[in-house]
């Protein structure tokens, strides 16, 4: 079995939940307290012992090449300055092995990904999507996947009422928090199989790519990554892992706005002037926090 090195990351959506915000700056760029949402995603990769990235983006998105490059004007402003450790941080940001491929039609998540596929090459890859923050999701995802040798997903239940949102799937439990998978339905409007949503973290087989090259347009004229899965599931085991750590959809406002609060709150530097913060403000409505 080989070992997971690769991955992929799409980040070519339009972003059109937080417009305006996303007209002239990829949503994948916004700050998060102080580091882009696509480097907290970059960082779990690596973190998980990824090796190699390839960042699926489209036009206007040149920002993100931007940020993991090399900037000579600014490292030589801060060496000049005498801040060694803000110099180590924009310097770290520049060694990650990344390339990149353009999307040049919106054609959906698995277009996405099939767009990586001379990347990949035969070789079983993870998958994170370009806007979902989570607490260190693919490395026991991969650990996983080295159990079931079988492409796998990331799922949390979530409520019923937003089940509409998501992907979702269901199967044969069976210990540990693990589904086999016989079943993927992308955001069903009604009879909805389950409240399992998959999260936006994916290890898959090579086998995918043939599947995405002669998949029809599904939901919204897109080619979704949910109905290549349920191909695959005619020619192989398909495995959910259900995720019990906190994860951010940061596509939307609110998911933004709690990222940004909770990871505020867990910052070395800010937390404790931050929740002081918090406090004043809920004790200026009259609600104290619990």
């Amino acid at each position: 079995m080989s070992r997971i090195k690769k991955a992929v990351i799409p980040a070519a959506g339009f972003g059109t939940r937080l417009l305006p915000a996303t007209k002239a700056i990829p949503k994948e760029m916004l700050p998060i307290v102080d580091k882009p949402a696509i480097q907290y995603i970059v960082e779990e990769a690596i973190d998980a012992g990824i090796e190699e990235i390839i960042i699926v983006t489209s036009r206007n998105k040149q920002a993100i090449e931007d940020h993991f490059d090399r900037n000579h004007e600014i490292e030589l402003f801060l060496y000049e300055q005498n801040k060694p450790q803000l110099l180590k941080l924009v310097k770290d940001i520049a060694h990650t092995k990344i390339q990149y491929v353009r999307q040049k039609q919106a054609l959906g998540l698995g277009h996405a990904v099939w767009c990586a596929r001379n990347f990949i090459g035969d070789e079983p890859f993870a998958v994170l999507l370009g806007d979902v923050i989570s607490e260190s999701c693919l490395k026991p995802l991969i650990q996983t996947y080295e159990e079931t040798n079988s492409s796998i997903i990331a799922v949390q239940p979530v409520d019923w009422v937003n089940v509409s949102n998501y992907g979702v799937i269901c199967g044969e439990t069976l210990q540990n928090g693990l589904v086999k998978v016989d079943r993927l339905v992308e955001k069903p409007k009604v009879d909805p199989p389950s409240n399992l949503a998959i999260i936006g973290r994916y290890i898959l087989e090579p086998e995918i790519f043939p599947i995405l090259e002669r998949l029809l347009p599904g939901d919204g004229g897109e080619i979704q990554l949910t109905d290549a899965l349920q191909e695959l599931i005619k020619q192989s085991d398909l495995h959910a892992f259900t995720f019990e750590g906190k994860t951010y959809d940061v596509g939307n406002k609110l998911g933004y706005l709690k990222a940004t609060v909770e990871l505020a709150l867990g910052h070395e530097t800010l937390q404790t002037h931050f929740a002081e913060y918090l406090q004043q403000i809920e004790w200026k409505r009259g609600e104290p926090l619990e």
